[in-house]
């Protein structure tokens, strides 16, 4: 049987009297180092191989993932070390020393220059050059915004892309200073996509609209919160995501019903179909996901071509599907919404089929299918 793998160790170099998301700057270090599945510890140990974190920098998570997987390698700034991927008690010391500014780097390590250094995130779906950057106990607001904006995924909706990006940075500052959990900000959410379905169930759409606006900041909000503080876990993650895939077409159905209440009925057998429609096309782009992911090594389907990144700020998800609904509701005309949705999510499906058959046939001529940001 094979030895369980034993983790790397992650030490602090140095102090900063910094705060960052209303916790000092080591302990927001040593969590998100835990997270990303090191052992925090006071020094190194031979034997052991050790990430040294220097404290006068602060660095994305995106590179203690690198240098954490890369031995004998050491991250720079101007020069100067960052993180250090050491093995042993000598090595460790002859670098902490380094980067106290009292010796030079040892020979032998492998230097990773983040000023042009750039890495493929597959997790937020982009390519990008993550932030290092002094961290300067006056000015913590800038490490906040770069470490935010380097939670963000590069491929999403145009809502949660473009619109609501700033003030959910204040929002996600705000509730990590209130000392809230990202679970605790999921559960306020879910409340408000509850009051949303109960309110559009009734006709309320504008009531409606607004408690679901809420919720979709917010759902924004607790996923920035657990990257930025290192507090993601596997069941938030459940947690968070579940209430992303469920609740859509339950959003749906209550828009539908609610269009008696409203003042603009459709036909039962008509609103029947429009929702088979929805629902349907849905599930089967969630399907086409999955399958797309399955057959090509976990690489999702927005991520393929640029194309694919493009649609998916427009594709017949919740967010661009709540900006047909309202615009819609502008005219006074929800019904017409929920038939324009219908059609925009057969779009949708549509094109998540083509680009699955396009995928497999390129797979089966002997090509690889990669992604762009690769």
């Amino acid at each position: 049987m094979a030895k369980p793998s034993i983790p790397n160790l992650f030490v602090t170099v140095g102090s900063n009297a910094a705060h960052l998301f209303g916790m000092e700057a080591s302990i927001r270090a040593r969590r998100i180092a835990a997270n990303a599945g090191l052992e925090v510890a006071d020094v190194a140990a031979d034997g052991r191989g050790t990430v040294l974190a220097n404290m006068a920098y602060a660095w994305d998570p995106a590179w203690l993932r690198e240098i954490a997987g890369r031995p004998d390698s050491v991250l720079t700034l101007g020069g100067q070390p960052v993180l250090a991927h050491v093995s042993g008690v000598q090595a460790a010391n002859t670098v902490t020393a380094a980067m106290n500014a009292s010796a030079a780097l040892p020979e032998g390590l492998e230097r990773v220059s983040a000023e042009t250094g750039e890495l493929s995130n597959s997790a937020l779906r982009k390519k990008e050059r993550p932030f290092v950057l002094p961290l300067d106990p006056d000015n913590p607001g800038l490490v906040e915004r770069a470490a935010y904006d380097g939670a963000y995924k590069g491929v999403t909706d145009a809502l949660t892309l473009y619109l609501w990006r700033k003030p959910a940075f204040y929002l996600t500052r705000w509730a990590a200073e209130m000392g809230m959990s990202p679970n605790m900000v999921t559960l306020i959410g879910a409340v408000f996509c509850l009051l949303a379905f109960f309110l559009f169930w009734e006709g309320r759409y504008w009531l409606g609209t607004l408690a679901g606006f809420v919720f979709m900041v917010l759902d924004t909000v607790d996923g920035k919160l657990a990257r930025c503080t290192g507090a993601s876990s596997k069941w938030g993650n459940i947690f968070d995501h579940g209430i992303d895939l469920i609740h859509p077409p339950f959003w749906w159905w209550a828009w539908a019903h609610g269009l008696d209440a409203y003042g603009t009925p459709l036909e039962p057998v008509y609103v029947v179909m429009l929702m088979w429609a929805i629902v349907g096309g849905y599930v089967l782009q969630r399907a086409i996901e999955g399958i797309f992911m399955r057959r090509f090594g976990g690489m999702h389907i927005h991520v393929w071509k640029p194309i694919d990144s493009q649609f998916r700020l427009i594709t017949a998800r919740r967010n661009p599907n709540m900006v047909i609904l309202v615009a819609a509701l502008l005219f006074g005309r929800p019904d017409v919404g929920l038939e324009l949705m219908a059609l925009w999510t057969i779009v949708s499906l549509i094109f998540h089929a083509v680009r699955l058959a396009q995928a497999n046939a390129v797979h089966d001529r002997g090509g690889k299918v990669v992604s762009w940001l690769a």
